[in-house]
Order: C-alpha cells, then sequence, then structure tokens
C-alpha cells in the first residue's frame, strides 16, 4: 500500500525555529503515492512562500481540496491562479490541477461589516485555470485516499450550532448551516487518517462519515481544525465524551481548535504539536 506524507503549509502557529509564516487559517500538501493533493489554501499566499521553502512545487499538483468555502481556506486561491498564469507566460512547467469541492463551497457569504467571508473566486472564474469538481458524493483520489463530500449529521455535537450565517444561493439569502464543511480520510493499514479543515460538521461526524465511505472503523490519526472554541467549553466536553468509545491512536488539532480543548483532548489520545512545516507520515 502506498504511503501519505503531509506537510502543514499554513496554520495559525509555526514550529520553533523554522522561519515560516503564519496566518489564521490551514492549507497542507499530501503526497499519496504518485498524487500530489494540497488541502485548502489559507487566507493569503503564505502557503505560496512557505512551500517554496520547503521544496514544494505547487505548479505540480493533480487536486487541489478545498474542505469549505471560508476564506480562511479558500483565499489563497488567487495566489495559486496568478501563479499557474505567471508560469505559462514565462513558459515554466506547470499542470492544470483538478479542483474538487462542495458545491457551496463558491457561494457568497455576507457578514456583518466584513463583506464576504466566503471563497473569493467563483467556479467560472477558477474554471479558467483548473478543471472543477463540485459534488456532494465522495471522491476517491487515490485508491486510498478520498475526499468525503457532505457530512451526515447523525450527533447533535456540531461546533457554533444555533449560530447565524447567511449563504447567498442562487435563489436568494438562506441560513447557512455549513453543508460544504467536508474532510479527507486515508486509509492506511493501521487504520483511519482524517484531515479536516474547521470540522463545521462535527469532528464526530466527520468521523461517523469517513469510516461508513472506507469501511474502515479503527483512526489512526485525526489532523486539522476541530472547530473547539473555550468559551464551547459543552461542545469540548460532548467531544471528548464521542472520542473516548472511538479510541483514536492519536491526534493533531490544530488551527481553530482552543488550548483548553486540546488540553482536554489529551485525555483521549496523544495529541501532537501542529505548526507550519509539520512533517508527518503514514
Amino acid at each position: 500500500m502506498a504511503g501519505l506524507s503531509l506537510r502543514v503549509l499554513v496554520d495559525n502557529s509555526t514550529l520553533i525555529d523554522r522561519y515560516f509564516l503564519g496566518e489564521p487559517g490551514f492549507s497542507c500538501y499530501l503526497a499519496c503515492g504518485k498524487k500530489k493533493i494540497l488541502f485548502d489554501t489559507g487566507y493569503s499566499g503564505a502557503f505560496l512562500a512557505n512551500a517554496g521553502k520547503m521544496g514544494i512545487d505547487l505548479l505540480d499538483l493533480d487536486t487541489v481540496v478545498l474542505s469549505h468555502g471560508h476564506n480562511d481556506h479558500t483565499g489563497g486561491l488567487p495566489f495559486l491562479m496568478n501563479a499557474h498564469l505567471e508560469a505559462a507566460i514565462g513558459k515554466r512547467p506547470h499542470r492544470q490541477p483538478a479542483i474538487v469541492a462542495h458545491p457551496h463551497c463558491f457561494y457568497p457569504r455576507p457578514a456583518r461589516d466584513a463583506g464576504n467571508i466566503g471563497c473569493p473566486l467563483d467556479p467560472e472564474r477558477i474554471r479558467c485555470g483548473a478543471m472543477v469538481t463540485t459534488t456532494t458524493k465522495p471522491v476517491w483520489l487515490t485508491d486510498t485516499l478520498v475526499f468525503l463530500g457532505e457530512i451526515p449529521r447523525h450527533s447533535d455535537v456540531i461546533p457554533d450550532r444555533g449560530k447565524r450565517r447567511t449563504i447567498l444561493m442562487p435563489g436568494g439569502p438562506e441560513p447557512d448551516h455549513l453543508l460544504d464543511d467536508s474532510a479527507l480520510a486515508y486509509v492506511s493499514d493501521a487504520g483511519l487518517v482524517i484531515v479536516t479543515g474547521c470540522a463545521h460538521a462535527g469532528i464526530l461526524n466527520v468521523i461517523d462519515c469517513a469510516r461508513e465511505v472506507t469501511g474502515a472503523d479503527t483512526v489512526r490519526d485525526i489532523i486539522g481544525g476541530f472547530h473547539l472554541k473555550a468559551s464551547d467549553r459543552a461542545a469540548i466536553d460532548a467531544t471528548v465524551a464521542g472520542l473516548k468509545e472511538i479510541r483514536p491512536a492519536a491526534l493533531h488539532p490544530c488551527h481553530c481548535t482552543s488550548l483548553a480543548a486540546k488540553i482536554a483532548l489529551a485525555a483521549v489520545a496523544p495529541v501532537g504539536e501542529v505548526g507550519v512545516g509539520l512533517l508527518l507520515e503514514y
């Protein structure tokens, strides 16, 4: 079975003594067999600068996967497209990647006094430089790595439940339940490795979906945002209780996961430090 390597390109934190750029956002680079995949793009062009320092060529990608449409995960798309455009003009090697996301990922998300906090580009603009697939169904990117699509919400442990959001659908504004929130799942010999953006669907629901889609039961590791704020103690406690039943072997919570949540999660499994530059291999 081909292994998986994962390198964190953007996170709120950076590793000590490594001179990378950090920002409130998330992006990581995955190599699975011969496939090269970018998961999210952070908020700015920081992921490109960090990838360059790490020797990662983001002009040579098979797929770009977007976990959901918030701009701290899609804000880097214009920078990636400009990098490809400049490569084309300069006649430098580059490949047109496929982009995979939920259909709601590209709809505007107005926020009071903040403009659009959704994706800065619409699908038609992106199609000028990439092949776009929007789907609610799982998409296998390799024999062992899958985009989960729309995640069923059987558990009611969902971050920010009841928070008022709006999404501009083709028929007009509607309440935003963040149905586009998705994740990746990798099937390793030792169990599932789950990669999340923010887990707005609830990390317990993400795990249930990953198990159902892959048929695997054991959880080897989860890396990414869990969207557990210190102020939402009820969600933290319920998540910890659910994870104790699942018994993951390791956890790497980051980005939108508070220190209080990380401390609580350490009662479930070893919690690894995450920051820009982190390399994980499975």
